[in-house]
């Protein structure tokens, strides 16, 4: 019996162990497979996108990536023979012309965002300039530049396009998806969770208890809470994300904020209470003729001010996050005649290095704000104005919603 059961559980040993080495060999191939797609795409243009050398067009690049892109651009090296190579991989282009929709990949425009190279789809032309798509008019074989560097026989189209932010979206939330539905099922079966469960735990914990719970009321928090956590990890993913070599900048581009900041403005509006709505149109206990510009800046207050201050915080943070440190990367670039290249690429190092631990810091730390003021917004929205404050036996005051949001005001 003894020999039976030793047999038993050796055989359930070797089959965990070949499950591992299973699901490790998978993830080798899929990078070996990742690997080769990204040397496939690589592209070749002599005289296309040279070596960014001086300041000002370390400037430019910077600036160009911080901007969402109709494709990945990993980086760029230039050959033994002069050709300039691009390391990267397309993404779907989804357009509107006047001919009706177009699809294509991005590959077709061969890394040229200067509206020099177009492509002839359902009967228009098209080019990319400064990463938006235009069609050219009927006639026309390129695009005409004026004096601003704006196409004068272009209009731009409506765009579908799967862009860089759109895959990092798409993919954070399918990540949030399997994670935290496996979180929830584990609570059917036991009690405390196993494997990256354990971690995503307190932090769960942590949004409930210290955010969501203070700010907005034991009786109306757990409404609230599944959007709360939803915006936090969402934001604060797709933060770590930008960190990553390929170029993710989601939460610094302002249709993304401010469509996170609208989400909130849309539901503190619509879960205001009669108190709310009587406080902020008719303020009890000021002189009549103050109430109406007092209803004007509480309505500037709720519809402009804290959606605008939602999305230009987290927007401005994060993108100046990334101009900085690739700013101080680009020390090895426009140092290196001063300082020599050991010396340049030495202090780019270091230097970039210390502001990515900070990084990593701001990643959390604007995640956490914006799910704050969220809740602190939604908290004033659902508040029963009731002015008395429970207290304890000592006589202690116990903090309740209310408090908390005047301390944090």
């Amino acid at each position: 019996m003894t020999n039976f059961a030793q047999n038993f559980k050796q055989q359930n040993f070797e089959k965990e162990i070949m499950k591992k080495v299973s699901k490790t060999l998978k993830t080798v191939a899929l990078l070996f497979i990742l690997c080769f797609s990204l040397q496939g795409f690589a592209s070749s243009d002599k005289d296309q996108n040279p070596a960014v050398d001086t300041k000002e067009e370390v400037d430019a690049y910077i600036l160009h990536h911080i901007k969402d892109a109709h494709d990945f651009h990993l980086f760029s090296y230039t050959a033994s023979n002069g050709e300039r190579n691009h390391i990267g991989f397309p993404l779907p282009v989804i357009v509107w012309t006047n001919n009706g929709l177009a699809t294509f990949m991005s590959s077709a425009f061969h890394h040229d965002d200067e509206g020099e190279v177009v492509v002839e789809r359902n009967g228009s032309r098209l080019v990319k300039l400064h990463s938006k798509i235009y069609e050219l008019e009927a006639g026309a074989s390129k695009v005409e530049l004026d004096e601003a560097n704006h196409a004068t026989n272009a209009h731009k189209v409506l765009d579908f396009s799967i862009t860089k932010s759109v895959m990092g979206i798409l993919f954070v939330g399918l990540f949030m998806l399997i994670v935290f539905s496996a979180l929830a099922r584990q609570y059917t079966n036991k009690k405390v969770p196993t494997g990256f469960g354990r971690v995503l735990e307190p932090l769960v914990i942590y949004v409930r208890d210290e955010i969501a719970l203070p700010n907005i009321g034991e009786k109306k928090y757990r409404k609230f809470t599944g959007y709360l956590l939803t915006v936090f990890f969402f934001i604060w993913i797709l933060n770590l994300l930008g960190l990553t070599p390929f170029g993710f900048n989601v939460t610094g581009q302002l249709a993304v904020t401010a469509a996170l900041a609208i989400f909130t403005l849309v539901i503190y509006t619509v879960s205001g209470n009669k108190d709310y709505w009587m406080h902020m149109l008719w303020m009890p206990g000021v002189p009549v003729l103050i109430r109406p510009v007092l209803a004007i800046i509480e309505l500037a207050g709720a519809f402009i001010i804290k959606p605008f201050s939602l999305l230009v915080r987290l927007f401005a943070n994060i993108s100046a996050g990334h101009i900085v440190v690739m700013s101080l990367i680009a020390i090895m670039f426009t140092l290196k005649k001063s300082l020599g290249v050991v010396g340049a690429t030495g202090l780019s190092l270091v230097l970039a290095f210390f502001i990515t631990l900070i990084e990593v810091l701001v990643a959390f730390l604007q995640a956490y704000i914006f799910t704050m003021l969220s809740a602190l917004f939604i908290g004033m929205a659902v508040a029963e104005h009731d002015h008395d404050h429970a207290h304890d036996v000592k006589g202690h005051d116990v903090p309740d919603a209310e408090d908390v949001r005047g301390d944090f005001i």
